[in-house]
């Protein structure tokens, strides 16, 4: 009754919004329209959903009979409708199957298979119909099609997998009510004593793939690992794109190779890193108070054979997770040994070559680990990329039964020539071909040496570890976005050095112990960093200075000690709480006295976890909890804009973000793991310091809200199939006046992205033959708040094949963008001026395109 009441409700609510269904948008032509079209109309989400939930209902072949009928008869509909053929009230069967739906799904009623069809068609060829009429007679109407077809599937598996999860999880929140009322020949055994009742204990499993089980392990649906059987299997076009492997991440580049990557996750555009906690081995990549942006983070150092496991934890839920991880945070661990020495060497389009060698030998009691790798890529740009690095990794580990430890050294270099973003006008006017550029002196330098030493140990009572770190990196960055608005004649390049010395401690003990005769476990844990930077903002021409904006010296440091506690109540009852307290200094030292000194700020972020299950090899999650994210240093202190002279308020250092989420995780399947969850996140303010500009903007309050599914299927031993879709709404939570026109700004965020799917299979070992192909997919968003301008979507197709030859020897060839689409890897919109426009510059969009399809051929040699 309860589960009748609560979907009745839903359906009822749902109908007022069903009429705003049909409005026909500006444009309704290319894949990305037609797949998005079934979002925007309730009655049609509702509908497709439903269908999906009442062939769940159904069981048997009616479980994809039915979406498929669905499908089709609303693809002749669709004919119908581009014919131009004449259907009375399809708009009143339209709206009619919404309540159709919901009656059926709620009274679960069931009818022989022909029957079920005949329903589902009928109301499928109005839908279809009325869209028909909608689609553009053009070329893209294929396009629109298939993209609208995608959708209504994915719709409908929504559909089959809510209706399995919400009976599962009804079943198992309410079905024990009813055990009082068994008979007494029925009923359960006499408790067994104590002596001889069976303890429950926390798991004691170490999880690398995906493909391991994490039923019984993980604290939420949107945490997991990705292990190296699966990196070392997937097309890599930059070392930054392993993090890709996180469900709905997206890594992008706005400036060549050489800069840090761009992210995208969760409705954030994360420029450089903001919002995204990003680890190698424990040690934080994010860097604060950076010349270019909060959170810069550059992996150009890392390297994708080395990774052991990648395991990655989104939301605020976690309380060893602070600073920059309010969407997620990912820490990346480095074998200790390999298997075997490698020897690896591919080159491809674009003047692409790249060399490593790495192996592990046996030193004394221990293990010595080394790796050297050098790269070079030119691109496809008219002024070549000239990107060159080296990178070296050196690791001396020790093991024994319960204790050990490790000291690893990294050295890395690289130097490029920028390929920045290019006005769009510029290249529809001919002035620039879509792979040149305005400014061919941008580019920078980038070095980065660190030491690591880390010491653990485990027992039957506890666990215990401790690591230390050092890192001094270097950064001299030359940009120029706006071209010649500030300065006609020099024009507008500027620079942004960035000198530190970065050191950290971590240190965390786990006690294992228990509850009221509860297995249960507790960490106290302790984490400290001390920043040392001297950065600044220069004005150059052809990479000379000339003036300075500012000059800054910085000394940022924090302290935070958390605790958790994680026990086991029952077989199906599990509880994760946390609290962790963040303190911070921020020190500035300016090149203005008004921009300098010292503020001090804390949060205490509390954070919580419930699991339910297993049952059925599935489980239900909830959490919540408080994260947060520091400002730069600078930011927080400056009180004149050093720019234009002006006042301006002072930022707060630290912004409070909210976070909860409810998931489901299921491995009922043989060989297929999936999960889903709804999320929500607020942040107080959107502080971002201006780096390209030098001063803060205090940024207005904001919501994210979505969902994820992500899916991992391994049918056979050598045959995996994976494919995650994500989808968000990110807004201003704030009627912002633009102070001009008395007009509202708008609430869309500029750069969040609302749709990322990704998909892959991959063939491990057949025959000697491995390799796969992959999709990649990040949908428009809004650039501008009042989302007048957007940007198009981006698809991307990829491919490898490898073969093994011998024991020794293997060919690899990878292909990217197959499909050799134009796409743009980010858009900006904002005011630039070429020379000869107007002294107030052209509001345009600026892209940076993604590389045209190209190949690349490898061999890797074992020793």
């Amino acid at each position: 009754m309860i589960v009748k009441q609560l979907l009745s409700l839903f359906f009822l609510l749902a109908q007022p919004f069903a009429a705003d269904a049909h409005s026909p948008g500006p444009d309704f032509s290319g894949w990305h329209h037609g797949f998005s079209h079934p979002f925007n109309g309730w009655d049609h989400l509702l509908t497709m959903i439903a269908v999906g939930m009442w062939a769940a209902q159904q069981r048997g072949r009616a479980v994809w009979l039915l979406p498929l009928a669905f499908v089709g008869v609303m693809s002749l509909g669709g004919l119908a409708g581009v014919a131009g053929a004449a259907a009375p009230a399809a708009e009143t069967m339209i709206l009619l199957s919404v309540p159709v739906f919901g009656v059926l799904v709620i009274r679960r009623l069931r009818f022989r298979i022909l029957t079920s069809l005949t329903i589902v068609g009928f109301f499928a060829f109005f839908h279809g119909f009325a869209h028909g009429q909608e689609m553009p007679a053009s070329a893209s109407l294929l396009s629109f099609a298939l993209g609208f077809m995608l959708a209504t599937l994915l719709l409908h598996g929504v559909g089959i997998v809510a209706a399995r999860l919400f009976l599962l999880a009804f079943t198992c929140l309410f079905g024990g009510a009813h055990a009082g009322t068994l008979p007494a020949d029925a009923a359960a055994p006499a408790a067994a004593s104590p002596e001889q009742e069976e303890e429950v204990r926390l798991p004691e499993i170490e999880v690398i793939e995906r493909s391991d089980s994490q039923i019984g392990i993980a604290g939420s649906a949107s945490e997991g690992n990705i292990g190296e059987k699966q990196l070392k299997l997937r097309p890599i076009f930059r070392p930054g794109e392993v993090l890709e492997t996180v469900p709905g991440l997206i890594v992008s580049q706005h400036s060549g190779e050489g800069k840090a990557n761009q992210y995208f996750l969760r409705g954030f555009n994360l420029d450089h890193g903001t919002d995204f906690l990003t680890q190698i081995d424990g040690v934080p990549v994010n860097m604060v108070s950076h010349a270019h942006g909060q959170g810069w983070t550059d992996t150009g150092f890392l390297i994708p054979e080395l990774i052991r496991t990648l395991g990655y934890q989104k939301g605020v839920y976690y309380a060893e997770n602070g600073d920059f991880s309010s969407a997620g945070a990912a820490n990346i661990q480095y074998f200790n040994t390999l298997p075997a020495g490698i020897l690896k060497f591919s080159g491809g389009s674009f003047d692409y070559y790249r060399g490593l060698v790495a192996d592990s030998v046996r030193i004394g009691e221990g293990n010595l680990l080394y790796a050297v790798e050098g790269n070079y890529n030119d691109g496809p740009w008219q002024n070549g990329n000239h990107f060159s690095k080296g990178n070296a990794v050196l690791r001396y580990s020790l093991e024994h039964d319960d204790w050990g430890w490790s000291a690893t050294a990294m050295a890395y270099g690289a130097d490029w020539n920028a390929t920045d973003q290019i006005p769009r006008r510029a290249v529809e006017s001919g002035l620039l071909d879509r792979f040149g550029l305005i400014d061919p002196s941008d580019g920078g330098r980038s070095r980065r040496y660190s030491f690591t030493t880390e010491w653990h140990r485990q027992s039957d009572h506890g666990a215990t570890r401790v690591m230390a770190y050092g890192v001094y990196s270097l950064l001299d960055l030359y940009s120029n976005f706006t071209y010649f608005l500030d300065d006609p004649v020099r024009g507008d390049q500027f620079a942004q050095p960035d000198r530190r010395w970065q050191s950290g401690l971590k240190a965390a003990h786990t006690l294992y112990h228990q509850i009221g005769g509860r297995e249960s476990e507790t960490t106290l844990g302790l984490q400290f960093r001390n920043d040392v930077i001297d950065n600044g903002l220069l004005l150059t021409e052809k990479r000379r200075r000339y003036a300075a904006v500012r000059e800054d010296h910085v000394a940022q440091s924090s302290i935070a000690p958390y605790a958790e506690n994680k026990t086991q109540w029952n077989d199906w009852l599990r509880s994760n709480v946390g609290v962790r307290f963040d303190g911070f200094r921020f020190d500035v030292n300016s090149d203005r006295q008004e921009n300098s000194g010292t503020r001090l700020d804390g949060l205490v972020s509390p954070k919580g976890g419930i699991v339910l299950g297993p049952w059925a090899k599935s489980e239900i999650y909830l959490n919540g909890g408080l994260g947060f994210h520091s400002n730069d240093a600078r930011g927080i202190n400056t009180r004149i804009d050093p720019k234009n002279g002006e006042m301006v308020r002072r930022a707060d250092p630290l912004v409070r973000t909210y976070g909860a989420e409810i998931g489901a995780r299921t491995a009922r399947l043989d060989g297929l793991q999936s999960t889903l969850s709804l999320w929500w996140l607020d942040i107080d303010s959107e502080l971002v310091f201006a780096g390209d500009a030098g001063t803060t903007e205090a940024g207005r309050p904001s919501r994210r809200y979505g969902v994820e599914l992500a899916n991992y299927y391994t049918p056979t031993d050598w045959l995996t199939f994976d494919a995650d879709f994500s989808f968000s709404k990110a807004r201003f939570r704030d009627n912002e006046i633009e102070a001009g026109s008395g007009l509202p700004v708008g609430k869309h965020i500029p750069g969040s992205v609302e749709t990322v799917i990704a998909a892959g299979a991959t063939v491990h070992d057949l025959r000697g033959f491995f390799g796969g192909l992959r999709l990649r997919y990040f949908g428009p968003r809004a650039l501008i708040e009042d989302n007048s301008r957007r940007s198009k979507e981006t698809l991307l197709l990829s491919a490898n094949l490898g073969y093994q030859i011998s024991k020794h020897l293997t060919l690899m060839a990878e292909a990217f963008n197959l499909l050799n689409r134009k796409d743009s890897g980010i858009d900006y919109f904002y005011t630039s001026r070429l020379p000869g426009e107007p002294s107030a510059g052209v509001d345009d969009i600026h892209f940076h395109p993604v590389e045209p399809i190209g190949f690349r051929l490898g061999f890797t040699a074992s020793f």
